[in-house]
């Protein structure tokens, strides 16, 4: 039986904590750059006490402006340090994972995919030994890729059971020019969570599942692994009920929530 993430920015969490606690939810908590200047580790003991239903809690880390493949070394090592720190609140929460965008864009890269490779395998590298030593697993998100190859080419070459791909299906919705099928026959093997939001295929929506155009039927069934975190990424409470409600209706037995 499946019991979903709900995702939710840690600054958000006071505000909808009767609704978590209510629903039990697990959850999948982003915690920005800015909220890792201000936040101290008693800041999260706090937090995860007040989470006193034990929920499972995945963490999404901070991505504007932060690159994994930086060619330029100091904003690499910018990002590290914001991945590190991360990684220091992960470990206090317990989180069983963390998902970080790829940092990938074609045109950003000149199409020189090998050179992102190179620079995303120093940095993947050595987050992904700590997080295999804290027992939390890695999750690399789908955000502007057109077709999966650079993902399927990054786990390949990490080639490290912990280490595994984010699928977010609004994000393949929005920006995916190859079917479906074609991303399943490359990731299936190493999908360890799931993002689970819709679209019309205008801009990132975030509507609840069910409420656009991706087909949640069709990828279920192409879908190989039956025990991935899923994460409902609505970002109101009520479109995460609508969504576990969808998903109950067409995934039927499978979701205790």
């Amino acid at each position: 039986m499946l019991h979903p993430h709900a995702h939710i920015p840690y600054n958000k969490i006071s505000e909808y904590i009767g609704v978590i606690r209510k629903e039990r939810l697990n959850l999948e908590i982003y915690i920005s750059a800015a909220v890792l200047d201000d936040i101290t580790d008693d800041d999260v003991i706090t937090l995860k006490k007040s989470l006193d239903y034990n929920p499972v809690i995945s963490i999404h880390a901070p991505f504007i402006d932060l690159s994994p493949a930086a060619i330029d070394s100091l904003v690499r090592k910018v990002t590290m340090e914001r991945f590190s720190h991360v990684l220091s609140l992960s470990e206090i929460l317990g989180a069983r994972g963390i998902v970080f965008h790829s940092g990938y864009e074609k045109w950003k890269y000149a199409l020189h995919l090998n050179l992102w490779l190179e620079k995303s395998l120093i940095t993947w590298h050595e987050i992904n030994k700590r997080a295999y030593d804290a027992g939390i697993k890695v999750a690399i998100e789908n955000i502007f890729e057109e077709e999966p190859s650079n993902l399927k080419l990054l786990m390949e070459n990490m080639s490290s059971d912990n280490f595994g791909v984010c699928f977010d299906t609004g994000h393949f919705n929005l920006f995916s020019k190859v079917p479906i099928e074609t991303w399943m026959d490359s990731l299936n093997p190493y999908i360890v969570e799931l993002h689970l939001h819709d679209n019309d295929r205008t801009s990132d929506q975030h509507r609840p599942v069910g409420d656009g155009t991706f087909d949640f039927g069709k990828f279920f069934s192409l879908l190989q692994k039956s025990d991935v975190i899923h994460t409902i990424e609505g970002h109101t409470p009520e479109n995460v009920i609508k969504s576990i409600e969808y998903l109950k209706k067409i995934l039927p037995g499978k979701y205790l929530a």
